[in-house]
């Protein structure tokens, strides 16, 4: 397999979700010499984003996007040590948790994956996350975006209780607050203060980088 074949057969393998085989031509176009940034920029993310559009169209569902990112994290952990060595650098870092008294994690989980494909450095707190536990998270490791998690309409009042806890440690100002999850609207997310909301996975990437481009932009003006 030549280069061309190889980056087309890593595309359309990863937007089946052929986790197997997506680790297999990660391997082969390593040992064939294609740089990490090559599998990662010219196969991997544009499958990854013809997912989410496939998905925004109607064409896919849940299930699809899933399978789709599994096989991404597969190669995400193959080539993320490699992409350190080289220096890649980092759209943002983004530190993720699902609220406190929820457990749900796979739509964070895929929201992780997609966000790690498209350049962000994720920091995931897990599951069942105090306020106190993202405090200390963002005063450590001073992310650029910080989002709340919520499947459960009885959890989704902690989105205030996080951003309250921000205000009250002086950090609120300093981070780009997203929230999301199955209940979530946009409306809620207003009400509570949030600066972004997305509805899907797809969706968290477009508005995390132009909400990071918004506030860099004003930075510099």
């Amino acid at each position: 397999m030549n280069r061309d074949e190889l980056l087309k057969a890593l595309y359309e393998e990863t937007l089946v979700g052929n986790a197997p085989r997506v680790l297999e031509l990660t391997d082969e176009g390593l040992a064939g010499g294609l740089s990490p940034e090559e599998l990662l920029f010219e196969s991997l993310i544009p499958s990854l984003e013809e997912v989410g559009a496939r998905f925004e169209r109607g064409d896919f569902f849940v299930p699809e996007m899933l399978i789709a990112g599994k096989a991404m994290a597969g190669a995400l952990e193959v080539l993320r040590p490699l992409l350190a060595e080289t220096g890649v650098e980092s759209v943002g870092t983004f530190v993720m948790g699902t609220v406190k008294g929820d457990v749900h994690d796979i739509g964070k989980n895929l929201v992780n994956i997609m966000l790690e494909g498209a350049g962000f450095h994720v920091i995931d707190l897990g599951v069942q996350v105090a306020p106190e536990r993202f405090v200390a998270a963002i005063e450590e490791h001073r992310p650029d975006i910080v989002g709340f998690s919520a499947f459960l309409t009885t959890t989704m009042p902690m989105f205030k209780a996080n951003i309250n806890a921000l205000e009250k440690a002086g950090l609120r100002d300093q981070v780009i607050v997203m929230v999301g999850g199955a209940p979530v609207t946009q409306e809620y997310a207003d009400a509570v203060g949030a600066d972004g909301y997305a509805s899907d996975a797809s969706a968290a990437v477009a508005r995390a980088k132009e909400l990071l481009g918004r506030r860099r932009a004003a930075a510099l003006a």
